[in-house]
């Protein structure tokens, strides 16, 4: 029934401006201006993610956007350069000092590090197998 649809997935912001901001300049997205005060990120896929803005915003409590990368150190260090902090964590699933937790060299997934835009929504960056 849905199989042809054009889904896309959305979340809120309590300041777009700043998600704007984040998404386009920090992590270089295509970041659209939509048109009820909303925006729209433009995802390499071709898949679009819509950000609307909800004044009692809570962040989410998930992980809302993953991003598949060929060098998770790079881009951790570039995107650190830029200001973004990564989430630590500690136990088996545990973060190292960049905030990636080695999943790869365990056998438990692949490599992963956390982060949160302006509103504290979850976001991270994982590594593509190699």
């Amino acid at each position: 029934m849905l199989q042809d649809s054009q889904a896309f997935s959305g979340f809120s912001s309590k300041d777009i401006a700043k998600s704007k901001a984040f998404y386009r300049d920090i992590l270089g997205l295509t970041v659209e201006d939509g048109e009820m005060g909303d925006t729209r990120i433009k995802l390499g896929s071709g898949a679009e993610v819509f950000v609307y803005p909800k004044e009692d915003h809570k962040p989410a409590t998930f992980t809302i956007l993953n991003f598949p990368v060929d060098n998770i150190d790079a881009v951790v260090d570039e995107l650190t350069a830029k200001g973004v902090q990564f989430e630590h964590y500690e136990g088996e699933y545990g973060t190292d000092e960049k905030g990636i937790a080695r999943g790869l060299a365990k056998g438990q997934g692949p490599d992963i590090a956390w982060f949160t835009d302006p509103d504290g929504n979850i976001l991270s960056v994982l590594q593509t197998q190699p």
